[in-house]
């Protein structure tokens, strides 16, 4: 269910603690909020370690912290049964743990996803893959960054407004009917934490960002994205499909003021 999982992410900042064993260990400063966000999120599901097939890449040591590129990686040589049906992101240490849950549908065929968040501070970011049969699956990474969700947006509010919601695409002109192709979509939107402070007026600017983005080809959904204030200003998925014939590629976003935004792509690119 869409805006289940960061619900009870947000919940589980008042619990934070140290509990169950972790599933997949990675660096860690010894204040690990993973036991009790996993209890939150997934209740008593039993999770597997998926490091044989899946990995979260992300930098070390990011060059920005409020736009860390991390990409949900999957080997299909070495897949459990069943098709990946969603992916939870999680940046451990943010404010609001869930960046973004993905839901994938069937026509789209390659989970391997990739998007940009916000690290508000040193933490893990892990990964949760669920699929059809309802197995959970967890992969991680380290990463080293700070002040990610109380970056100054790099356009005024006013700027911002200007283009709020416009989309493009990115390699969708490359696209071949019946090849696979990796496409990113991009959203120009503040996607304010927040815990920003307009410079100007020395006020914070409230929180105001993408909570859905619905992905289509023709009538086939692609999938659907559930997004918080832990993605990136101007946020970007990056996906994999193989449009089977001549259509439009079509993306739908909703902001947490409830503005709805849309764009549209012809595959093959008009000439």
């Amino acid at each position: 269910m869409l805006k289940h999982a960061a619900a009870l992410a947000l919940i589980a900042l008042a619990t934070l603690g140290t509990g169950a064993a972790r599933a997949a260990p990675v660096q860690s400063d010894g204040d690990d909020p993973w036991p009790d966000l996993k209890t939150a999120i997934f209740g008593d599901k039993a999770i597997a370690d998926g490091s044989a097939f899946m990995a979260v890449e992300a930098p070390s040591r990011a060059y920005d912290a409020a736009i860390v590129p991390v990409t949900i990686r999957f080997d299909p040589a070495h897949m459990p049964a069943g098709k990946v049906t969603a992916i939870t992101l999680v940046v451990d240490k943010n404010p609001a743990p869930v960046a973004a849950v993905f839901h994938l549908k069937d026509g789209l065929a390659d989970p391997t996803i990739g998007t940009r968040v916000r690290v508000n501070e040193y933490t893990n970011i892990h990964a949760v893959a669920e699929t059809a049969d309802g197995g959970l699956f967890i992969a991680a990474a380290f990463v080293k960054a700070a002040g990610g969700c109380s970056a100054p947006a790099t356009k005024s509010p006013d700027e911002a407004e200007a283009h709020l919601g416009e989309m493009r695409t990115k390699n969708l002109d490359a696209a071949q009917i019946g090849a696979p192709s990796r496409v990113e979509l991009l959203i120009r939107h503040p996607n304010y934490s927040g815990m920003q402070m307009d410079q100007i007026k020395r006020t914070y600017v409230p929180a105001k960002f993408i909570e859905t983005i619905d992905v289509r080809y023709g009538d086939t959904e692609l999938m659907q994205v559930e997004g918080n204030i832990s993605l990136s200003e101007n946020p970007m998925i990056e996906f994999s499909f193989t449009p089977p014939a001549a259509g439009r590629l079509t993306a739908t976003a909703k902001d947490s003021d409830g503005l709805v935004f849309s764009g549209a792509w012809s595959v093959p690119a008009a000439m």
